[in-house]
């Protein structure tokens, strides 16, 4: 075969760009060149393995839609998305369009409804890196740098941390190359760089993620979600399907076992799945705002309808008790994780759809209402600290902050989700539980923690699934708040 020079490009041919107003038939069309360029680059992939470097660079691209209005007529100004702002060229990147289907349905319709113009479904011009073309192939993979005989990215493009961001959420003034601006918070290789990474943290398939995701600190918390989901299981009038564990165990039988990995991940996580992503997602991060940060900013891609911290703080005030909840209203950020993408002076404001949840949560699980839920819940300020043994530092300083703050709780990760849900609109909250109190000489001792989270971590759990089942029935655009909705903001959600 004749040698063709490094210069000339291998791509798949592509169909015309075509205007849709169903968007069905647009998702349809966005998976079909989503294949093209997937089973492209596999299969010049794989004859690259086994026949060596390819005559020609090999370069395929994701698929996009396009939207463009000319007038500046508003639409319903109660909506937080589902319109651009005005007259413009609009883009996106698209990857996964399986796993995004219902999602991009939903926001393709209320564009096409709200400005009575189509979309357009055509390849762009970003190149789709090989590492995430073969992702879903069993069967190929990418080997590491010098495997091979040739160097990889001298034929086949590779993911690119230069274009690979958050410039469009954290208001950079992102736009595209031809210059349309973003129609979605993320790019098709920034989302595909988190899908890969959220199956390394959680060994979960991006595919299992629920739209409502519990974030939790402890272990205790996962064996009481498992018996929970078995219950579901049992019911056969509860909507829920199945329930999914690290490694993908997929079990729909509550007498199934659930293997246990011989080791498990970072951030273990269990999926107890619902039509069209309705059920309940929960992940242990463990303890630390850097896990806290490396969760959401990978689970936000996945643009769930909220997120609630359940676990376990340090209660401030005298008054409180072991086992006493606290319901964040505002957040003390000392967590330091998020300083560079989202600065301190920024308010993480409560959103009331979540406190109200939440609230509601809490007296029907405790069967306490009014004034009488005082005597176990307190609303103030959470403080997320960086440091998980703060106490034995010089205390003034840290005991001031927190007094003047009006904090009643402390964490190490509450504040990091709250600030990284604002940073990326999803709807967010926080109900703790007290375990101990260090200001007041009742520290977290082996005795004490086991009877408390004998007595409490059920409790805990069961008002966090509550309070999501409540969330479930609301209507999508009466969570997502304008509160989360800067200056300018993309059509999509």
């Amino acid at each position: 075969m004749k040698r063709l020079p490094i210069s000339d490009v291998l791509s798949p041919k592509a169909p015309a760009p075509e205007s849709f107003r169903d968007p069905k038939a647009a998702v349809a069309r966005l998976q079909d060149l989503f294949d093209l360029s997937v089973g492209f680059l596999t299969e010049h992939f794989s004859k690259a393995s086994t026949e060596g470097r390819p005559a020609a660079r090999v370069r395929a691209f994701y698929p996009e839609i396009r939207f463009s209005t000319s007038s500046f007529e508003l639409t319903d100004n109660r909506l937080s998305f589902g319109h651009v702002a005005e007259p413009g060229e609009y883009s996106t990147t698209i990857t996964r369009p399986d796993l995004f289907a219902y999602y991009l349905e939903q926001q393709m319709k209320l564009i096409i409804k709200n400005h009575d113009q189509p979309v357009t479904i055509q390849m762009s011009d970003t190149p789709m890196p090989v590492h995430f073309a073969v992702a879903g192939d069993p069967n190929v993979t990418v080997p590491q740098e010098g495997a091979m005989d040739f160097t990889l990215r001298d034929v086949f493009d590779v993911p690119d941390l230069e274009t690979t961001n958050d410039d469009i959420v954290n208001g950079e003034g992102f736009c595209y190359p031809d210059g349309s601006e973003p129609l979605a918070p993320f790019t098709a290789q920034r989302v595909d760089y988190s899908l890969a990474r959220l199956a390394h943290y959680t060994a979960t398939a991006p595919d299992h993620f629920q739209n409502h995701v519990l974030f939790t600190n402890y272990q205790f918390y996962v064996e009481e979600f498992e018996a929970y989901a078995r219950e579901m299981l049992a019911d056969p009038d509860s909507g829920y399907t199945a329930f999914v564990g690290p490694g993908n165990t997929v079990i729909t039988d509550a007498k199934a076992e659930m293997p246990v990995p011989a080791k498990l991940p970072q951030m273990p996580t269990y999926h107890l799945k619902r039509k069209h992503g309705g059920g309940i997602t929960l992940v242990n991060i463990g303890v630390g705002p850097s896990n806290a940060k490396t969760a959401t900013d990978h689970i936000a891609v996945l643009r769930p309808h909220a997120w609630l911290m359940v676990g376990h703080c340090a209660g401030l005030r005298n008054s409180q008790r072991l086992g006493d909840f606290v319901l964040a209203h505002a957040y003390l950020r000392e967590d330091k994780v998020l300083d560079d993408d989202l600065p301190v002076w920024v308010p993480i404001p409560p959103l009331a759809e979540i406190q109200i949840a939440l609230e509601c949560a809490v007296a029907s699980v405790t069967e306490l209402e009014g004034y009488e839920l005082k005597r176990i819940m307190r609303t103030g300020t959470v403080a997320s600290f960086d440091n998980r043994n703060w106490e034995l530092r010089e205390h003034s300083g840290p005991v001031q902050r927190l007094s003047q703050s009006r904090a009643v709780a402390l964490d190490m990760e509450s504040a990091t989700i709250a600030a990284n849900g604002f940073r990326f609109r999803v709807p967010y909250g926080t109900l703790l539980c007290v375990s101990d109190k260090p200001l007041h000489g009742e520290l977290k001792l082996p005795g004490m923690a086991s009877d408390f989270y004998t007595t409490q971590v059920s409790r805990h759990l069961m008002i966090g699934i509550r309070a999501m089942e409540r969330l479930r029935d609301m209507p999508l655009d009466r969570i997502h708040s304008r509160k989360l909705r800067s200056f300018e903001e993309t059509a999509f959600l």
